[in-house]
C-alpha cells in the first residue's frame, strides 16, 4: 500500500508542476485502465498466498512458468510472432522448471495452486501493462498514476479488515528518526521499482520485463540455499533451477 500511495503523491505532483503529462480523471480513464487494477490485485492476493505455502527456492523456480505464459498472451492479445530460437529458449526454462519441480517431496497443492495463479495475474498484468501504454492519453505515468489511485482505496479496506492497517497505526517505531528515514527510503525505492518495471515494457516487450525479472528470483534463490533453512538441496532440484 506504501508504495501505491507512494506513486500517486509523487506523479499528482509532477504532474501539477508540468514535470509529467498524462491526461486529466475522467470517467473515459476507468475503461482505459482496466483490468489492470483487477489483475494487479489478483498479483498481489496469490502472490502473498503462494510466498506462504512454498519455500522460497520452489517459488522462484514455478515463478519460470510466467515467462511461458506472457509468450503465449502476447501472441494472443498483442498478436506478436516470436522466432524459434526464442521460443526454444522459453521452452529450455520452463523445462528446468519442471525438473526442479520433480524433486519437490513437500508437494503443497494449495500452493502450487497460489502459485500457477499468480503466474497468469503477473503474464496477464505484464501483457495488458504494455498494450495500455499505447492509449491515448495514458502513457507510462498514466498507467501508473491510476492503476495505483484505483486500487488504493480497496487495499487500505483489505487491510483494514485482515487488521494490518491497525498494527501498522499501532507500531511503536513511527517516532524514531532512523525508522522513518528507512520506511521513507522504501517507499521511494518501491515508487522506482514500479516505474522501472513499466518503463523497461515500454521500451522493451513484456516477455523481455519477465525475463528480466526472472534473472531476480534466480539469484535470490541461489541465496535461499544459504540462508533462511527452508531449502532442501538436491541435484534435481538444483540442475533444474540452474538450467535458463
Amino acid at each position: 500500500m506504501n508504495k501505491k500511495f507512494t506513486t500517486i503523491v509523487i506523479l499528482y505532483v509532477a504532474k501539477k508542476s508540468n514535470t509529467v503529462q498524462f491526461q486529466d480523471l475522467d470517467r473515459s480513464v476507468f475503461h482505459k485502465i482496466f483490468p489492470l487494477p483487477l489483475l494487479y490485485t489478483g498479483n498481489h492476493i496469490t502472490g502473498l498466498g503462494s510466498t506462504k505455502k512454498l519455500s522460497l527456492p520452489m517459488f522462484t523456480v514455478l515463478r519460470k512458468f510466467t515467462i511461458l505464459m506472457t509468450m503465449v498472451l502476447e501472441v494472443y492479445l498483442l498478436r506478436k510472432t516470436f522466432s524459434k530460437a526464442l521460443v526454444y529458449s522459453v521452452l529450455i526454462i520452463v523445462t528446468g522448471a519442471l525438473i526442479a519441480a520433480s524433486s519437490d517431496l513437500a508437494f503443497e497443492v494449495e500452493g502450487y495452486v497460489f502459485i500457477l495463479l499468480n503466474d497468469a495475474f503477473t503474464a496477464a498484468y505484464g501483457v495488458y501493462t504494455k498494450k495500455k501504454l499505447g492509449v491515448e492519453g495514458l502513457g507510462k505515468y498514466g498507467v501508473l498514476f491510476y492503476n495505483a489511485l484505483i486500487i488504493i482505496i480497496p487495499i487500505t479496506i483489505v487491510c483494514a479488515y485482515t487488521g494490518d492497517l491497525d498494527k501498522a497505526l499501532t507500531f511503536q517505531d513511527w517516532t524514531k528518526v532512523p525508522f522513518l528515514l528507512c520506511f521513507i527510503m522504501s517507499c521511494i525505492m518501491g515508487f522506482v521499482l514500479m516505474y522501472s518495471i513499466v518503463l523497461c515494457s515500454h521500451y522493451n516487450s513484456a516477455l523481455t520485463t519477465t525475463v528480466v525479472g526472472a534473472i531476480k528470483n534466480v539469484a535470490v534463490a541461489y541465496i535461499g540455499i544459504f540462508v533462511g533453512g527452508d531449502y532442501v538441496f538436491s541435484w534435481t532440484n538444483f540442475v533444474g533451477l540452474t538450467i535458463w
